[in-house]
């Protein structure tokens, strides 16, 4: 078993980073790890989704639990099982503290151990970059109130 963790400010909202780490279909597109997850419609905790990860070996991958401020994952291949969280917190105006951890255990991930140092905060950075590339979150719409004008 080995686990890791680290914490990074991203210049995001906590509402973006976590649309970002809830869009299971698009965890391939800053996570290098995963050639793809087949979405089956829908973003629930419990829901399995098929997964391919690098080098093709198959698996399942699903969200145990999904609250405003933490999203915990869980994902497996043969030999292979990561379970992982998301802490999301307010860091000041339109910026979040992000603290990803993770633990690895079976076989392969012993073998794997050396080339995972390091690894949550390169899945920080991504993430950052990530949300980066979004452009910044719209802001809430504010309806034509007189008491607000």
């Amino acid at each position: 078993m080995s686990t890791q963790q680290a914490t990074r400010i991203i210049d995001e909202t906590s509402a973006r980073v976590r649309e970002i780490l809830l869009d299971a279909a698009r965890l391939p597109d800053w996570n290098s790890a995963f050639l793809s997850i087949e979405d089956p419609g829908g973003t629930a905790a419990d829901r399995e989704f098929a997964i391919v990860v690098r080098p093709g070996l198959r698996g399942t991958w699903r969200y145990t639990v999904i609250e405003d401020e933490r999203i915990d994952t869980a994902w497996k291949v043969p030999g292979f099982a990561e379970t992982g969280t998301w802490q999301l917190r307010p860091h000041s105006t339109g910026r979040t503290l992000v603290t990803h951890g993770f633990e690895h255990r079976g076989p392969l991930a012993r073998v794997l151990a050396n080339a995972y140092r390091g690894v949550a905060e390169v899945r920080l950075d991504r993430l950052a970059q990530r949300a980066a590339a979004m452009g910044p979150a719209p802001l809430p719409r504010v309806e034509d109130d007189p008491g607000q004008l």
